[in-house]
Formats: structure tokens, C-alpha cells, sequence
């Protein structure tokens, strides 16, 4: 399938996903928001994908929303817009296996909110986050007041929502944004490092593991530990469970077939 605002792959169980509206900065509207959540549906059926890396075409990873989109926007057209962006946000955030967000450059508003929907979060020495809606007298409306406390604590969310600061990558890990921080020139290997990690791992037990924190984050602590309950025990009598521990056993490097 072609994508007018996204390019899309899939190669040796990695799925590289980028924005690529690199003349408005990778700015989102209802096309990217779409396109995404088609994108999300072909990811979703696609058993050969181990890892998931979302990234931005140019100098930026998104630097937020189309602001001449919105600009004429009725309130009833503006929340129609978020309920979109939402469904794109969540569709992306519900993918069945890993996904990295890469964050090269700016990933402001919407921008940082779509990375949010990421597992984990990287940034270059280059890049700059934040959510700086109040500016504009609106508010993050695909998810950033929900998901950055849930990500960093409410504290430092709350700080970031109401200054609308925009902030360096070495600060957002000091706050626990992004997991690490690499040189620009770097960043490409360092992403394909952080792949390569996750990749030698068990791909349905990584699969199984995302399941459970997902399920896990919406509800208590009680029906969370179940989730994980069945998730393990869903992986006994596979191909790659016996494989895993057996090779464990013989000290050597396992085989894993999907199964």
C-alpha cells in the first residue's frame, strides 16, 4: 500500500515507519492521522514484525500540528479533529510487538504526543520536545495530558503542560522523557543497536510481554498480575519456549521460528 504523507517497510522483521512531510516539518493533519491508522491496521496483521522504529523525514521528528488546518476550526470540528488524532494515537500505542520512537530533531505538541504512544523513547543531541499548546491558547489534544504523567510523573507533566516549555534532549532523559541521548551523527547506528537487542530476544515472547503491560497500564494491580499469568503461561509448548530454554541449557545461541 502507498502513503502520500508516511513511507513504510518492512525488512527482516523490522518495520521502519516515518512521517514524511519534511516541508512543513512532518506537521500532522487529518491525511497523516489517517494514513496512520492504516498503517497501524497493516502492522497489526503482520506476524513478521519483531519491532516497530517510528521517525520523521528531514529536520524534524513532528513539529506538531497543521496550525493553518486548524485555525478556522469550530469547536465541534476541533474535537472531531482530536477524536481522529486519538484514534490514531491509540492505534499506534495498541501495536502488538515493541515500537521505538527515534527522535532526531523537534518533536513538539502533537509531535512529542505521537512519540508518547511509543514503548521507547531515544533522542539525538539535536533534538527538542515539549508540549507548548497553552501558547496558542489550546490544549495537547491527542493524548499528551494523559500519557506524558503517566510517562514521567505528574509533577514535571504539569510543569511542561502549563509553562509549555520546550526543552533539550539531555533534559528530558534527566526527567525520564527519553531513555537515552546520542550524538546526531550517531543516532542512526545507536537506533539500529537498540533494534538489534530486542531482535535477539524470543519474537513471540516479546509480543506476549507487550500484551501484558498494555493490558496491564488501564486497570489494577489485581488484573494486571493476571494478564501476565496468562501471557506466561501462553508460551509453554511453543516451538520457541523449548527452544529458548534448551538452548539456555546447551550454551548456545537459540533458533527461534515464530511458533
Amino acid at each position: 500500500m502507498q502513503f502520500e504523507t508516511l513511507k513504510y517497510e518492512v525488512k527482516d522483521g523490522v518495520a521502519r515507519l516515518t512521517i514524511n512531510r519534511p516541508d512543513s516539518l512532518n506537521a500532522l493533519n487529518r491525511q497523516v492521522h489517517e494514513e496512520l491508522i492504516e498503517v497501524a491496521k497493516l502492522a497489526s496483521n503482520d506476524e513478521s514484525i519483531d519491532v516497530l522504529v517510528l521517525g520523521g523525514e528531514g529536520r524534524a521528528f513532528v513539529a506538531g500540528a497543521d496550525i493553518k488546518a486548524m485555525l478556522e476550526y469550530s469547536p465541534e470540528e476541533a474535537q472531531q479533529f482530536s477524536e481522529l488524532g486519538h484514534q490514531a494515537m491509540d492505534a499506534i500505542a495498541a501495536l502488538p510487538f515493541p515500537t521505538i520512537a527515534a527522535i532526531h530533531g523537534f518533536a513538539l505538541g502533537g509531535g512529542l504526543e505521537l512519540a508518547l504512544t511509543c514503548d521507547l523513547l531515544y533522542a539525538s543531541d539535536k533534538a527538542v520536545l515539549g508540549l507548548p499548546e497553552v501558547a496558542l491558547s489550546v490544549i495537547p489534544g491527542w493524548g499528551g495530558t494523559q500519557r506524558l504523567g503517566r510517562r514521567i510523573g505528574w509533577h514535571h507533566a504539569r510543569e511542561l503542560i502549563f509553562t509549555g516549555r520546550k526543552i533539550k534532549a539531555a533534559q528530558a532523559k534527566e526527567i525520564g522523557l527519553v531513555l537515552d541521548v546520542y550524538p546526531i551523527d550517531e543516532f542512526a547506528s545507536k537506533i539500529d543497536e537498540r533494534v538489534a537487542e530486542i531482535r535477539a530476544n524470543g519474537p513471540l515472547a516479546l509480543r506476549a510481554a507487550k500484551s501484558a503491560i498494555f493490558k496491564g497500564e488501564g486497570v489494577n494491580l489485581e488484573q494486571a498480575m493476571v494478564y501476565e499469568q496468562e501471557a506466561f503461561g501462553a508460551l509453554f509448548g511453543t516451538h520457541d519456549q523449548v527452544e529458548g530454554m534448551t538452548a539456555l541449557l546447551e550454551r548456545r545461541s537459540p533458533e527461534f521460528k515464530r511458533k
